[in-house]
């Protein structure tokens, strides 16, 4: 993958590929506001092929963050269950089903009600006032 030789066009296309219209990348890239201008400019055969080799690189990390680290998960969940060892594969089959998107971890958090009570009345002893109001667990 080689840059474009014109700076502008290089930024103007790598904007375009990260989702900006013609109109906000041509301003990015240094130009003065011109519609007509940046529609033409994207238009050209060396930004398209530019912005087709970002698409193809992008999906190749896509490619490989997915699907070669399941393949390689189902390698070691395999190894480790032919020596034996069940934890591994267990480990292993875990990592797939995160990777996968089927696995969620959770987590239990306590739900905790407070109670307020509310008296005219003044607050002498509070220990006094607890026992007689607190909540009993």
């Amino acid at each position: 993958m080689t840059a474009l030789s014109n700076p502008k066009h290089e930024r103007f296309a790598q904007e375009l590929f990260k989702g900006k219209t013609a109109d906000e990348a041509y301003q990015i890239a240094g130009y003065q506001p011109s519609r007509k201008n940046a529609s033409r400019l994207r238009t050209k055969e060396d930004i398209q092929r530019r912005i087709a080799e970002y698409q193809s690189a992008s999906s190749m990390r896509v490619e490989v963050t997915v699907a070669s680290l399941l393949q390689e998960a189902a390698e070691i969940q395999q190894a480790a269950k032919e020596a034996g060892q069940h934890s591994a594969a267990v480990a292993a089959l875990t990592a797939k089903a995160k990777l996968a998107g089927l696995w969620v971890d959770k987590s239990e958090t306590e739900n905790v009600n407070t109670n307020y009570v509310v008296s005219g009345e003044p607050v002498d002893n509070v220990e006094d006032w607890e026992r007689e109001h607190a909540p009993k667990h």
